[in-house]
């Protein structure tokens, strides 16, 4: 059977985020399969490279937040036995590996000779007191497989740290490992999030925060999630929202440097992130996106459709395979 008579495998958890990416694939009555991550079983002496011409992953390491967190494990596993099976996945193994390590994630940015904020990983919550002399205050904490900032704390002085301690504030995640970092104060109150498609950039954004809230997802879903939650609005009101994006052109060194980043982590979809320090202008790197929700209302604000785009390579991708 030719690649093109089987269906491309979108294996997703989140029920919302891939409807635009659904209404496309839609749209051009390409062949495709939802594969829901989040309750998913496979055989370990069948390769699925006929039922499939092509294995997209969108698992999220936020999956936790919504009861999925055991998929996260499995899924990496799942991912490993497809490639052994000689299927071409798009953000495979590898990446998800990335994805859900944010200590990975910094190794992988020190051994690339990227700067980012000094840090300290951790296995206990009464690690972070000796990492936080080190690194002294501002500082924050942040669990090692994240999303949406969830569980990320930050303490300004010792006692709001010792108070955290002792009230159990300290959140390590799922793995049971979290990072201790310094606080960087975000020039013009803003972070950069750099978007690629195929290792190659697409896009770039400045997405606007508070310095409080560090659930940084520019995609709209993440922000009436956000609202819900707390009760501020019902999901009628979600395009009120949004955080505050405006798009840019990045320096072509910051291009180059974020396509090293996602090469060598072997994201075929992904984004990477990075702030200039206000203190004294330092450019520093900080996360990597294996997972990217493109930017809600992406025509009128970048002045075309991601999700377009991103068929157009997927369908590529399924005829090379």
């Amino acid at each position: 059977m030719a690649n093109k008579d089987l269906p491309i495998a979108i294996y997703y958890e989140h029920p919302d985020w891939f409807r635009p990416l659904f209404a496309e694939l839609d749209r051009r009555a390409t062949p495709y399969a939802r594969l829901d991550a989040s309750s998913y079983a496979y055989d370990l002496n069948a390769g699925e490279k006929d039922r499939f011409a092509l294995f997209f992953n969108r698992m999220s390491a936020s999956a936790y937040l919504r009861g999925n967190g055991p998929a996260i494990f499995s899924t990496r596993d799942y991912l490993a036995h497809l490639e052994w099976s000689r299927i071409r996945v798009i953000n495979g193994h590898q990446a998800f590996a990335i994805e859900i390590s944010k200590a990975r994630q910094l190794s992988l940015l020190r051994s690339l000779g990227v700067p980012f904020p000094r840090s300290r990983v951790i296995n206990r919550p009464e690690e972070a007191r000796s990492a936080a002399e080190e690194l002294g205050f501002l500082l924050i904490i942040k669990p090692n497989i994240g999303g949406r900032g969830a569980g990320i704390v930050r303490l300004n002085s010792a006692a709001e740290f010792e108070k955290a301690l002792t009230r159990g504030m300290i959140d390590l995640g799922i793995d049971s490992t979290a990072l201790v970092q310094e606080f960087i104060p975000a020039r013009g109150g803003h972070i950069h999030r750099v978007e690629t498609l195929g290792g190659k950039f697409l896009y770039a954004m400045k997405v606007f925060t508070t310095g409080e809230n560090f659930n940084l997802c520019p995609a709209e879903i993440c922000q009436i999630e956000n609202a819900a939650v707390e009760g501020a609005m019902c999901l009628a009101d979600g395009p009120k929202a949004g955080l505050k994006i405006e798009p840019y052109q990045p320096h072509p060194d910051v291009i180059s440097t974020v396509e090293r980043i996602v090469a060598a982590a072997r994201i075929d979809v992904g984004g990477v992130e990075y702030i200039i320090d206000d203190r004294d202008g330092r450019l520093l790197f900080y996360d990597i996106n294996a997972l990217s929700n493109f930017v809600a209302d992406a025509p009128r604000i970048l002045g075309f459709d991601p999700h377009a785009r991103l068929v157009d390579y997927l369908e590529q991708e399924r005829d090379k395979a």
